[in-house]
């Protein structure tokens, strides 16, 4: 399990660097050398938020077996809601200057505010929602799914297939969230420019404190007899079944909460990129994030965080200076990971730091059973 030295370290390291890039960007000037420019703090930001997606699959993955090939659809539903305040908040500052409706109904010709909008020009509605809507599409799709004792691929298959649907259905027009183009031109957060370096400093502030929450309820949660049960699920199903739990329950939990956490991370997201429109649910997004765990440690909680900040680094750089070699990166990164690094940065850095034996790969684990 994670140790409390591990979880000082983890804790100290995300919010250390979340004050010490708010504070070089609000304390010197730009001429100055150590002046940390807006773009940085919105990079950070985003890599904090992606983090918290990571941190929610890790712990469905990592913990309880299931592996979300569609957690970016929790994601893109919490930054959908926050999205929708931001748009409540432009008033008749957007290019047709209508109090009431954002610019894309005007566009198209709407008349009337759609009832599910209603409520989201105040924040704490929108926050609601960013944690109730994720939370309850995750409580019936697990509902059905685990009641169902669907497994394995089959379930990887059907969460992938979640988000496509949601994705499809996004870039309509008709339903009301902006199609194809979504949400974007924020003005304001809680009466702040959303624009202002005051209020990108204050975000990843927030940010980072709020993903310190999640490590801590995540890390309590795997520690807790419930995490226990959640991992003799994760190993041996069928046994845990004939010792009388009810693993359909205690995946259902897990599985909800990993929803809510990746809810929250979106709707963090969103402030701090500008935009959020449907590409937010493709596949691809969740595919990655399945990476960014398995790179960093799956099972570890902290590596799903560093993991995150490091391909996320990596897929910045690369796709600034080659941008045609970013996707074959990802997947020979993934490849290696899973062939020569089973348990990911973490599980290579407490095999060199705290001189834990290095289980063997796969493939070796393999030919040695087939040569006795």
């Amino acid at each position: 399990m994670i140790s409390n030295r591990t979880s000082t370290l983890t804790i100290i390291c995300v919010l250390g660097a979340a004050l010490l890039l708010a504070l070089l960007n609000q304390a010197t000037t730009a001429a100055s050398a150590v002046h940390v420019p807006t773009y940085i703090l919105a990079l950070a930001g985003k890599y904090v938020c992606f983090a918290m997606l990571a941190l929610a699959v890790d712990l469905v993955w990592g913990f309880a077996g299931i592996l979300s090939l569609g957690h970016a659809a929790f994601f893109a539903l919490g930054g959908y809601a926050m999205g929708m305040y931001l748009m409540r908040q432009i008033g008749t500052r957007g290019v047709y200057g209508n109090p009431n409706l954002p610019d894309f109904m005007v566009f198209l010709g709407w008349k009337e505010l759609p009832w599910y909008w209603y409520g989201f020009d105040w924040f704490g509605f929108a926050m609601l929602m960013a944690i109730v809507v994720p939370g309850t599409l995750a409580a019936v799709f697990g509902w059905l799914a685990f009641r169902s004792r669907v497994t394995g691929v089959y379930l990887s298959i059907i969460t992938q297939a979640l988000t496509y649907a949601l994705l499809l259905a996004f870039f309509r027009n008709d339903m009301g969230f902006g199609g194809n183009n979504g949400l974007t031109d924020f003005k304001d957060i809680l009466g702040f420019n959303v624009q202002a370096d005051s209020t990108r400093s204050a975000l990843l502030v927030v940010s980072a404190v709020l993903l310190c929450l999640q490590f801590l309820l995540a890390r309590f949660v795997v520690d807790s007899r419930f995490g226990k049960i959640l991992i003799a699920v994760r190993d041996t199903e069928s046994r845990t079944r004939f010792l009388g739990y009810r693993p359909e329950t205690y995946k259902l939990v897990v599985w909800v909460l990993s929803a809510v956490m990746a809810g929250i991370g979106g709707a963090l997201y969103v402030p701090q990129v500008g935009i959020i429109n449907p590409s937010e649910f493709a596949p691809g997004n969740s595919i990655e994030a399945v990476i960014w765990v398995a790179v960093g440690g799956r099972g570890t909680l902290v590596g799903a965080i560093l993991g995150a900040v490091l391909v996320n680094f990596g897929k910045t750089w690369l796709t600034g200076a080659f941008p045609e070699v970013w996707l074959y990166a990802l997947g020979a990164m993934f490849i290696f990971v899973t062939l020569f690094l089973p348990r990911g940065v973490m599980g290579l850095f407490r095999t060199r730091v705290a001189g834990e034996p290095e289980p063997e790969p796969p493939a070796v684990a393999a030919a040695h059973e087939v040569t006795g």
